[in-house]
């Protein structure tokens, strides 16, 4: 939802959104089946003109499919039977409403599984929906906070500044005359989402015995989960707040401020940041120096997020992002966050590394590993094909000709191709990574965004290997170390034992086997405490590890 719409932003004029009695779970359940139904019905009839039109269409059985496309035509919406498959998705997801076209929404950036052209015509789903009238608001506000609006606000402008699926927002003054911005869950949509989430799980489990290559039972829920989460606000204040903590030491990028008294589950008072959209004429006007420093800073906001926090902004896009005076970065709109469990950040943050620097093989070896293998999956041939998409980035890579997200978007692609499949955090990961780099673009014709993440990336590599953070590792993984210790008696006893049996069975030379044993015991030893630790870095424990079974099996 855009923060600001002042200058480069259309006028501020909204629908209103009447509010009608919600649809009980059955009667909602057969209005999604028809349009579940007339989609397939369309999506059909326009397959089968497509193959008329490219001249596929042949022989006995492309006629039986003309006749069926023929039937079911008539049953399929007068406004969309004419238009292709992607196009009568996304109407459809519109007419649904907000549930629905917030699905889509995050559908649309799933170009690891879904075709181009689908995804492509998702973006293009409503961003600027009906708002409520400036009454419900006020009484949604006074009944989740339990104070009347003028205890709390001596102004609150009635004209929305931006309305979007879930919910608007408000400019404010409080009566500390703060300029604050007051967001506010638009009413019913909470009850509609939790109706609809019920349904999709159905749908999602359905459409997994039909398009199982898709993944659509994954898809959803994911989904149900993102959204549900994002329509709590108290959520959505705790992000801003473990933003600003993680970017303490980092004074030039701003997250809003949180007023809790003046929030709730339904309600969000936050700061107003006053600045300009980078995609905005204002902002392409500041000084040289200063968009610089914006392009560089906004660089280093993002890396950090994925790489180092792994707490990450999932929902960027230019209108998340302020070019504040004094060449800061503001980041608003934080309801949906992305997280990724440290083993996936360190990969990724591996691969990122391999990908700045050049370095191909390394860097498909990396995605590959992030990738989930689904049934006859190749990631043998996912692994060359990545390779070869880094290399051919490598030859022009610039941001007109192949541009960096261009490379990420392209590998995540093939995914589906070879039945490799990523978790949505990677998804959105990308997603963030487009955004910077085109936001870099815009602020800096000509923006080298290897160039510049190559700076932020090896300062966050380093970091990983400092002694503070493997005091810090070795603390975390404390538990793990005490219960290797504990086990290092059993583990020598077996090696005796392996030394006994291989004396009895060379009763001429007793300590046949014994270096071995030996380096057995010691390699067992040392790699169950390094392997303890889970840090990948230490390639030598898992070494370790692997030769002491060699040496067992030879000395035994």
């Amino acid at each position: 939802m855009d923060h600001d719409a002042r200058s480069g932003a259309p006028p501020r004029v909204f629908e209103t959104l009447e509010v009608a009695p919600p649809q009980g779970l059955i009667r909602r359940f057969f209005t999604t089946m028809k349009h579940l139904l007339g989609l397939g019905a369309g999506g059909f009839a326009a397959s089968v003109r497509a193959r008329k039109t490219s001249g596929e269409g042949k022989g006995p059985r492309f006629l039986v499919a003309r006749i069926a496309a023929a039937v079911v035509t008539p049953f399929v919406d007068h406004r969309i039977r004419r238009e292709p498959f992607p196009v009568q998705l996304r109407r459809r997801l519109e007419w649904l409403g907000p549930t629905y076209i917030k699905l889509g929404q995050i559908l649309s950036l799933r170009e690891d599984i879904l075709p181009k052209h689908v995804t492509g015509e998702l973006k293009h789903l409503l961003d600027r929906l009906p708002a409520a009238g400036y009454d419900q608001i006020c009484e949604i506000v006074e009944k989740d906070l339990g104070r009347p609006m003028g205890a709390m606000y001596v102004w609150v402008d009635e004209t929305p500044l931006g309305s979007a699926s879930i919910g608007q927002i408000h400019r404010a003054t409080t009566l500390g005359g703060d300029e604050v911005v007051l967001k506010v869950v638009k009413p019913g949509i909470r009850e509609m989402l939790e109706r609809d989430a019920k349904l999709l799980k159905i749908f999602g489990w359905l459409l997994q015995l039909v398009i199982p290559r898709f993944n659509p039972q994954q898809m959803i829920a994911e989904f149900v989960h993102y959204t549900l989460r994002e329509a709590d606000l108290v959520r959505e204040a705790d992000n801003a707040e473990t933003f600003a903590a993680n970017f303490r030491d980092m004074p030039d990028v701003i997250f809003p401020e949180i007023f809790r008294e003046y929030s709730g589950r339904d309600v969000l008072t936050m700061e107003f940041l006053d600045g300009h959209r980078p995609d905005t004429s204002d902002a392409q006007a500041l000084p040289l120096q200063e968009r610089e420093q914006l392009a560089d800073l906004g660089a280093a906001s993002i890396i950090r997020m994925l790489y180092k926090d792994g707490f990450f902004h999932a929902d960027l896009h230019p209108g998340n992002l302020l070019a504040l005076p004094g060449g800061r970065v503001g980041f608003i709109d934080l309801g949906m966050v992305g997280r990724l469990e440290d083993d996936l950040r360190r990969t990724m943050l591996y691969y990122y590394f391999a990908l700045v620097n050049g370095d191909a093989e390394s860097a498909a070896r990396y995605l590959t590993a992030a990738a989930q293998m689904g049934r006859g999956a190749d990631p043998n041939g996912f692994r060359r094909e990545v390779a070869e998409i880094a290399r051919r980035w490598k030859r022009s890579s610039t941001f007109e000709g192949y541009s960096l997200a261009q490379l990420i978007l392209d590998s995540v692609r093939q995914g589906a191709t070879y039945r490799m499949y990523f978790p949505v955090e990677l998804v959105l990961m990308v997603k963030a990574l487009v955004t910077f780099e085109g936001v870099g673009h815009l602020l800096m014709p000509g923006f080298d965004v290897a160039e510049v993440s190559r700076k932020h990336i090896r300062r966050i590599f380093i970091a990983q290997f400092g002694p503070a953070r493997l005091v810090q590792e070795t603390v975390k993984n404390a538990p793990d170390v005490v219960d290797a210790l504990a086990k290092m008696p059993l583990l020598l006893t077996e090696g005796l034992r392996v030394l006994e049996k291989s004396a009895r069975r060379h009763p001429e030379n007793p300590l046949a086997g014994i270096r071995a044993t030996l380096i057995a015991g010691f390699a067992l030893v040392a790699g169950s405490i390094t392997l303890a630790y889970g840090l990948p870095w230490y390639v030598w424990g898992v070494l370790f590890f692997f030769a002491a079974v060699l040496a067992l099996r030879k000395g035994a």
